[in-house]
């Protein structure tokens, strides 16, 4: 079965290669970009192809999330994976001078600005990760559950490595660096397709791309709403509805081997970090970068009469809308139950204090003091 899955999408990949592109032939490239979706979803979900991992054993590494947010390391085998792990956070993981000295997921925690965040050390992953090859998908699904990976690379090694890693991780439904495109697609029972466009399309979507593609799908009858120029890779996703957008930064380590014009060439890349985790070179950076890629905010506790608690803030998420009633959730489910305002100090607050209602968004090191109901 997986054969011939393989097959079909090798024969697809073939005439998408040898198809002109120009617009006579934009639908018919929109069709086979949708069959390779479905096929694709196919070989790595079973048949159906709607789950978003796997229906047999190879659903991930059991690893209770802990701490305010989780990072996972990825990268082909002995590139030093462990010795970052350990570096950051000081757990025990085994490196050694072969190739897959980690088989399991190795879990760690790390504290960085009161926030405790947690590193996931994956086995290395190789070409053909996504269609099971070296445990591939089981350490991929796992990756999926991170709010942030980070794909570790040896700096002495080619820069292709990159490249394969970044296709791994797009066959496996992860988009990098990526934020969900504004499309709103709601299916109905009839009416056929209602196209609509709030902007002009210039990546090759249009109505009859869009109905070519959902009657792949066999949807005959939606409510379509493009609000932002998207491709019809990115349309596809959508219908999916099984992506995983999640922010990557490429960590090159090794750099104690490289001269200052061989980093010169790598600084032109965008979303990097050179490290040495063996020597501790530029950890700081990283943790850094780390933070400000996870998008997470202080917000300092203060109990009535007494000084606000710096050294345990609570951590909240920007995508997350930070107000208030997030904050009081963070606490303890019960809080909301007997709210009455909160008092706020900081750079949301208009005035300090300013007393504020449930739904105030909070910023980054906000100070809040909670008033409950009286009687």
């Amino acid at each position: 079965m997986t054969a011939e899955i393989q097959k079909k999408i090798d024969e697809l990949e073939a005439e998408y290669a040898r198809t002109q592109k120009n617009k006579a032939t934009s639908y018919h490239l929109g069709t086979i970009k949708a069959k390779l979706a479905k096929l694709r979803s196919e070989l790595i979900n079973g048949p159906g192809g709607k789950s978003a991992g796997t229906k047999n054993a190879e659903r991930g590494f059991d690893v209770t999330k802990s701490g305010d947010t989780r990072v996972g390391l990825v990268g082909f085998p002995s590139v030093g994976k462990s010795t970052l792990l350990t570096t950051l956070t000081g757990t025990r993981s085994e490196a050694a001078a072969y190739e897959f000295t980690t088989l399991t997921c190795i879990p760690g925690t790390m504290k960085y600005k009161g926030a405790r965040i947690q590193v996931l050390d994956l086995p290395g992953i190789i070409e053909g990760a996504a269609e099971g090859k070296g445990r591939g998908r089981q350490v991929i699904s796992t990756a999926r559950t991170c709010n942030m990976i980070l794909i570790v690379l040896d700096a002495a090694k080619p820069v292709t490595h990159k490249k394969i890693i970044e296709s791994e991780l797009f066959g496996f439904g992860i988009r990098i660096n990526q934020s969900p495109p504004n499309v709103k697609l709601v299916k109905k029972d009839s009416g056929g397709i209602d196209y609509q466009e709030m902007c002009p399309q210039s990546k090759g979507m249009n109505a009859d791309v869009a109905r070519l593609v959902l009657k792949e799908y066999k949807i005959p009858c939606a409510t379509v709403t493009i609000r932002e120029d998207i491709t019809v890779d990115q349309f596809i996703d959508v219908i999916e509805g099984n992506r995983a957008y999640i922010p990557v930064l490429y960590v090159f380590n090794k750099i104690d081997c490289l001269t200052i014009e061989e980093l010169d060439i790598l600084d032109q890349m965008p979303n990097y970090v050179p490290i040495s985790s063996q020597h501790s070179w530029n950890i700081e950076e990283l943790l850094e970068e780390i933070w400000t890629r996870c998008n997470m905010l202080r917000i300092y506790t203060k109990p009535k009469g007494q000084q606000p608690d710096y050294d345990e803030p609570v951590i909240l998420h920007v995508e997350k809308a930070p107000t208030v009633e997030t904050f009081c959730n963070r606490l303890h489910k019960s809080i909301m139950s007997q709210f009455s305002h909160a008092q706020v100090w900081g750079r949301s607050a208009k005035h300090q204090p300013q007393r504020c209602g449930k739904d105030h968004v909070l910023m980054d090191e906000d100070i809040v003091q909670i008033v409950k109901k009286v009687g």
